[in-house]
């Protein structure tokens, strides 16, 4: 199967800043999601094939910015400002074509293994 792998979590202050990466190839839109202890899995931001279209839940909405590097096989998430609420695993996905609006986990074809991020008071 396809091979995610993320990269760039850590601790950090908050108001800091991180910027995560996910390896990977092929040509799928992408998106990252967040699981807290005790917590369902939430959708952060999702990103089309090509790069051109993009979506931010509203919670992170003017704080996490998805990107993506196709030469590199590579897709970014941003997150600046960052709060203690944003502590969760943060999970790539990939999936063939787009979904206007969130994603729901059941329309992931693939799940990387997930980045820890933890934001201290």
């Amino acid at each position: 199967q396809v091979q995610l792998v993320e990269s760039g979590g850590g601790l950090v202050q908050a108001g800091g800043s991180l910027r995560l990466s996910c390896a990977a190839s092929g040509r799928y839109a992408m998106a990252w999601f967040r699981q807290a202890p005790g917590k369902d899995r939430e959708f952060v931001a999702a990103i089309s094939w090509s790069g051109g279209s993009t979506y931010h839940s509203d919670s992170v909405k003017g704080r996490f910015t998805i990107s993506r590097d196709n030469a590199k096989n590579t897709v970014y998430l941003r997150l600046n400002t960052l709060k203690p609420e944003d502590t969760a695993i943060y999970y790539c996905a990939a999936k063939v074509g787009w979904v206007l609006g969130p994603w729901t986990p059941n329309v992931v074809g693939y799940w990387g293994h997930g980045t820890q991020v933890t934001v201290s008071s």
